[in-house]
């Protein structure tokens, strides 16, 4: 089975790293990657990156979600979920397409389907 591709580092616009906490509201265009802590809300039409070392509480709403450490709220992604081991995720995930690797900790409700794309583009 085909590993789905992360952004090289390189096209990371900004970081929250390991150690680092951040509590507020958080709006980009870019991909973003977080390490530390985050509480609050999440908004973007690109790519958000959450590393193992993360602990994020926060209402999310972006163009993919790539989870790998622990989160817990609600997250709307209008491309994709992609949840890579050892992810703790907890909540409720809204997404056309939801991958899951073996090793997810994994206890949400999950919405699905094609018509969720087009509500979170705004498209009918």
């Amino acid at each position: 089975m085909k590993k789905s591709q992360t952004p090289e580092k390189g096209d990371i616009r900004a970081f929250l790293g390991p150690g680092s906490s951040f509590e507020g509201k958080l709006v980009f265009d870019e991909i973003v990657r977080i390490d530390g802590r985050f509480k609050g809300e999440i908004v973007s039409r690109d790519t958000l990156i959450v590393g193992s070392d993360a602990d994020i509480e926060a209402e999310i709403e972006v163009g993919t979600l790539v989870l790998s450490g622990r989160y817990k709220g609600n997250v709307r992604a209008a491309t994709k979920v992609d949840l890579r081991a050892p992810a703790q995720v907890e909540g409720h995930i809204t997404t056309p397409v939801l991958v899951v690797e073996e090793g997810v900790l994994l206890n949400a409700q999950l919405q699905m389907g094609d018509t969720v794309a087009a509500k979170s583009t705004g498209e009918k």
